[in-house]
């Protein structure tokens, strides 16, 4: 049942907090912060780890392919397809969960400890808009990311295959081509928006429902990383199933 309750507080959450919006002179600071803190803050560790798991993923293939008869350019072909399918939008997704959920929620769940939110509803403005919805507008900004995620990745697998010594640029390159459908980025995009909107929309819920002092604004943040990541990889089921199945 207090799963259930959760489920109907986030869903009201959700509605409140696109009523009575904030006027635009203040709430357009609000979004350019947001997407400074949110976005642009994250692209350093996003293309860190996007670059080593591109490399990891074509070294394991090249070393998986035992049989001389398979191409070589099968490495370029499982990069690509591990990179943008996968990897990209999904493992990031989790990683952003971890770096900007835990953000959101402390941010916002000391805010909630130190009163802050009671004062803005004293004032008459609907503190969930001021608080969630610019973290909404600039998280949709994410595809942003993710596509710097793709190249990097990409380019990750290249230099790790060519310099390796594992196969030539021109091999990798061709499989990079290789069957290439258009829609797998399409699908990657939709799924990056999904998940930038839970990303954006869980963290707040914990950090804004919260009670208790500091302590509990660190238990929040640990809880709204396990439930994004939780809610992410069951999304990303469906997804798949209802995109590509």
């Amino acid at each position: 049942m207090n799963y259930l309750a959760s489920v109907g507080s986030y869903a009201i959450m959700i509605r409140e907090v696109f009523k009575k919006p904030t006027k635009w002179r203040i709430m357009k600071s609000l979004i350019f912060k947001e997407i400074d803190e949110l976005i642009f803050s994250s692209l350093g560790i996003i293309i860190f780890i996007s670059f080593f798991i591109g490399a990891v993923v074509a070294i394991q293939t090249a070393l998986n392919l035992t049989n001389p008869l398979i191409p070589r350019n099968l490495i370029g072909f499982a990069t690509r397809q591990s990179v943008i399918l996968e990897f990209a939008p999904t493992f990031v997704s989790i990683i952003m969960a971890g770096k900007v959920g835990s953000y959101i929620t402390s941010s916002i769940g000391t805010m909630r400890v130190t009163e802050q939110i009671d004062a803005l509803e004293v004032m008459g403005v609907n503190s969930l808009n001021y608080l969630v919805f610019p973290k909404i507008i600039a998280m949709l900004f994410y595809p942003f990311a993710i596509a710097i995620s793709m190249y990097v990745g990409i380019f990750g697998g290249w230099m790790a295959g060519v310099f390796g010594g594992f196969l030539t640029s021109e091999d990798f390159i061709t499989g990079l081509q290789t069957d290439f459908v258009p829609f797998h980025i399409a699908y990657a995009f939709v799924k990056t928006l999904i998940f930038a909107f839970v990303i954006a929309t869980i963290p707040s819920f914990h950090g804004f429902y919260m009670r208790g002092g500091a302590l509990e604004v660190g238990k929040a943040s640990t809880t709204a990383f396990v439930w994004t990541s939780v809610v992410i990889i069951i999304l990303n089921y469906i997804l798949t199933q209802l995109l590509l199945g």
